[in-house]
């Protein structure tokens, strides 16, 4: 092509800096405060609030005190007395993920995401409409807040290594771009702990040679490396620290498995009431199935002993489903036929996986799909009024136990 003048038009060259990190700030505990104002400025902690529970977002309120995620709630209650507990509400953060998603995708095509709330772009092709790789994350940054009503800090660097570690250096709120030629200036000076694929005891071991951070991991002789941590871990750690990162920004895959679990907050032992935890996840996993799309040919039970034994049992159907009754009566099946009699149960869990699309399964049994009806029935009410607002009856007596033990009676 040739332009107005007559010299030719040359190709964009492809920007130095490509790859951005997205990730949302506090993001589970940013949604409740949405869903309720009087929360701003306020200690929110997101996860279970009882003796087992878990931290799973915690607002910068809570951080201060040291409220970090994955920590007990007991010992983050310790820290932070007057913080706001409240247990997570999925639908709520899925709708703002989907949000979030859709302002990525109408940059790019070249999204791949990582979780609710973060997400790498490629954005080696979007120059032309929307500038430079810092102007767009600038833009994103803008219409995350304006749209989905929470902030988010952006990581701009030449691959998903150099962006994900700026996007943490960013937090909160920030926005960090690291040039090609900056990085080693940004990577040497931080822990080992740093790079993925370094773990406490992987940390442990370089430390006894005196590697403690990752330039001085870039600076160790590769043979050296090779005897402490075995020849590939060796060469995939070392590429890392000198900044090497050749993985490219996969879109969107398909999960391979949904599934839903929940720690009791005292165990249970009666099997009826664990039946009716049971039939809770699966129309948990069943709605998620309806929602994504997909059907599941493999259902799995997971349960934890209050000595944390860990017994899992699969069974493969002879069609798939997304009925939670047919989920349900395999589970439940699978429960009664585990060893032993009674026991004592801190976790339950229903694991869906072999996924289909649910186009490309022809209509199944009529009593199959009036149950399908049904259950479709009550997503669109629980969508309009909330978890809890439609349920089937067997559930009712699981409230009423839940809500017995609250009270002490």
């Amino acid at each position: 092509m040739v332009s107005a003048v007559g010299s030719p038009r040359m190709p964009r060259p492809r920007p130095a800096e490509p790859i951005l990190h997205v990730d949302l700030d506090a993001f589970y505990a940013s949604v409740e405060v949405l869903k309720d104002p009087s929360l701003a400025g306020r200690p929110v902690v997101v996860g279970g609030a009882g003796p087992r529970g878990v931290v799973m977002s915690a607002s910068y309120e809570a951080r201060a005190y040291g409220v970090r995620n994955a920590m007990p709630a007991v010992r983050a209650r310790r820290l932070c007395p007057d913080a706001v507990f409240l247990p997570p509400d999925f639908e709520a953060y899925r709708a703002h993920s989907n949000r979030f998603r859709e302002i990525l995708l109408a940059v790019t095509p070249l999204v791949e995401p990582i979780a609710l709330d973060e997400a790498f772009l490629d954005v080696s092709g979007a120059g032309l409409l929307f500038g430079e790789p810092p102007e767009i994350a600038a833009k994103i940054r803008r219409e995350v807040a304006a749209e989905v009503g929470v902030r988010c800090s952006v990581g701009v660097g030449p691959n998903k290594l150099v962006a994900k570690l700026a996007s943490k250096r960013a937090k909160p709120d920030g926005l960090l771009v690291v040039r090609a030629d900056e990085v080693d200036a940004f990577l040497h000076p931080l822990s080992v702990r740093a790079l993925w694929g370094v773990g406490e005891r992987t940390a442990e071991t370089l430390a006894r040679v005196g590697v403690r951070t990752v330039g001085d991991l870039a600076r160790t002789p590769v043979r050296v490396l090779e005897r402490l941590l075995g020849e590939q871990h060796a060469r995939d750690l070392h590429e890392l620290a000198l900044g090497h990162d050749d993985r490219p920004v996969t879109p969107y895959e398909p999960p391979r498995s949904i599934s839903h679990e929940e720690t009791f907050e005292t165990d249970l032992d009666d099997t009826e009431e664990l039946l009716r935890e049971a039939l809770a996840l699966s129309h948990r996993v069943a709605a998620r199935l309806r929602e994504d799309g997909y059907r599941a040919r493999t259902l799995t039970l997971k349960v934890r002993l209050a000595n944390f034994t860990t017994l899992t049992r699969s069974r493969t159907l002879p069609a798939p489903t997304d009925v939670g009754a047919e989920i349900h009566a395999v589970v439940a099946d699978l429960y009664r036929g585990l060893p032993g009699g009674r026991r004592r149960v801190r976790l339950l869990g229903v694991a869906a996986t072999g996924l289909v699309p649910a186009g490309e399964e022809q209509l199944a049994l009529l009593r199959g799909e009036r149950r399908r009806d049904v259950e479709r029935a009550l997503d669109r009410i629980e969508r309009r009024f909330g978890r809890g607002a439609a349920l089937p009856a067997a559930l009712l007596e699981r409230r009423r136990d839940r809500a017995g033990r609250r009270s002490g009676a």
